[in-house]
């Protein structure tokens, strides 16, 4: 196992230059375009809020065609009335719009990159923008992501060779060293053909943080990445996570969402070739005044590949809130296409809000099958009257409703100490809004 300290990883750059349980908040799954016009309506108190308007410009047709670009000329600033940032409260992430180096100052870095390479990778090395594989998957599509790649000079490269399977994971700790402090990074993780391996980040302490994680997964390879943002509650994070997939190859990428202030993760999945497979888990909680945004595009641009797409989250608090956009794309030579995507969220107090769009565009009618679905809802009672009848006590019983809601999706993760963790984190998040 090798350790990497990675302060110098995030230099300036060229300022010229992104089950049953699972049912208790069931309801009937809604067409997406039903879904987008009852969602538009519902995100009108958030824009008051934030004293928005609404300029009329609108998203590309297609969720495939919007533009990419590394020049930060080429993406406009996030307004709401840009599709992709209705429901985003723009003003708690307007540090993340600004073109600013890393605050990094002698001795001090402003987050503290960590990094533990397991026996049988390839050393860490690092990437000049425009350095292959940089880029290759990953080209923005919005600003803070643009800008991100900008700000990063030298990206980290983390490599699994050719035919070798990993037992232990790759693990990256990035530390916040203050909320008032900028970050930009840019990371590339690599599966080559036939390899396997886990890679773990871990998000903590407080920062205003954009980053770009890039995937690439090699044909006949294997590759899952768990992103745990578990930031202070004063910490700012916009991510773009892209991948892309290539012949026979499997990518499982699982985001938790527990901290921070405010926390937006775009994760996008490019099918570059056949018989490819991916699996998007998401977990969160949302508490008092904390925002989570989850957005998902699954891109079928190849024949016989396989989706699976399951985030769950719940909220307690005033003001709490979450946000799931899940897109997914069938295009006309992608035959032979499964997919299925959904969403559960349970809200456990008064003030809290969802808001969930699920979207499925199909260009071909020869597909295995394809689907959605999407629900809000509070504590089911006749789960609760079935617990209790039983002798377990109200309080006890809703802890259970709410173990036995997200249990499902912990025990996909293969990782047993980020299992433990999620779990007693579910517990703490219980602890403060059910005693």
């Amino acid at each position: 196992m090798t350790t990497a300290d990675l302060k110098g990883a995030e230099n300036i750059g060229d300022p010229s230059t992104n089950g049953t349980v699972g049912h208790a908040a069931g309801a009937a799954p809604a067409a997406a375009r039903t879904a987008l016009d009852g969602a538009a309506s519902a995100a009108a108190p958030e824009l008051e809020d934030e004293a928005l308007t609404l300029p009329g410009e609108r998203a590309a047709l297609n969720r495939g065609a919007r533009r990419r670009s590394f020049d930060l000329a080429a993406h406009p600033r996030p307004t709401s009335g840009i599709e992709e940032w209705r429901f985003t409260p723009l003003r708690r992430f307007a540090a993340l719009f600004e073109d600013a180096p890393t605050d990094d100052r002698e001795g001090d870095p402003a987050l503290d990159h960590q990094v533990e390479v397991p026996e049988g990778a390839r050393d860490l090395s690092v990437l000049a923008p425009g350095e292959a594989p940089r880029g290759t998957a990953l080209v923005p599509e919005d600003l803070p992501a643009a800008i991100a790649s900008a700000r990063t000079e030298q990206a980290t490269h983390l490599v699994v060779p050719r035919n070798r399977a990993l037992a232990e994971p790759f693990r990256v700790e990035i530390t916040g060293r203050g909320a008032e402090r900028r970050g930009n990074a840019h990371l590339v993780l690599e599966t080559e053909e036939s390899s396997s391996a886990t890679f773990v980040l871990n998000h903590t302490g407080s920062a205003q943080y954009a980053q770009n994680v890039e995937m690439i997964v090699g044909d006949n390879s294997q590759m899952t990445v768990i992103a745990l943002q578990d930031w202070d509650d004063d910490a700012v994070h916009i991510a773009t996570h892209h991948a892309r997939v290539g012949r026979d190859a499997k990518l499982k990428h699982i985001v938790v969402s527990l901290g921070g202030s405010a926390v937006r993760v775009n994760a996008i999945g490019e099918f570059s070739a056949p018989g490819g497979e991916v699996e998007n888990l998401g977990l969160y909680f949302s508490d008092e005044d904390q925002f989570l945004e989850h957005r998902l595009f699954v891109d079928h641009a190849a024949p016989h590949c396989t989706s699976d797409v399951a985030y769950k989250g719940a909220l307690q608090g005033k003001r709490a809130r979450s946000v799931w956009v899940g897109d997914v794309l069938i295009r006309k030579e992608a035959e032979g296409t499964n997919t299925y995507e959904l969403n559960r969220n349970l809200v456990l107090t008064e003030g809290a809000r969802a808001d969930s769009v699920p979207n499925l565009e199909i260009e071909t009618g020869e597909i295995e099958g394809a689907g959605h679905a999407a629900a809000t809802g509070r504590f089911d009672d006749e789960q609760l009257f079935y617990l209790r009848a039983r002798g377990i006590p109200e309080l006890e019983a809703r802890r259970l409703v709410v173990r036995g809601f997200f249990a499902e999706l912990i025990q996909r993760i293969d990782v047993p100490e980020i299992r433990e963790h999620l779990t007693a984190s579910i517990e703490s998040e219980l602890a403060r809004s059910m005693n």
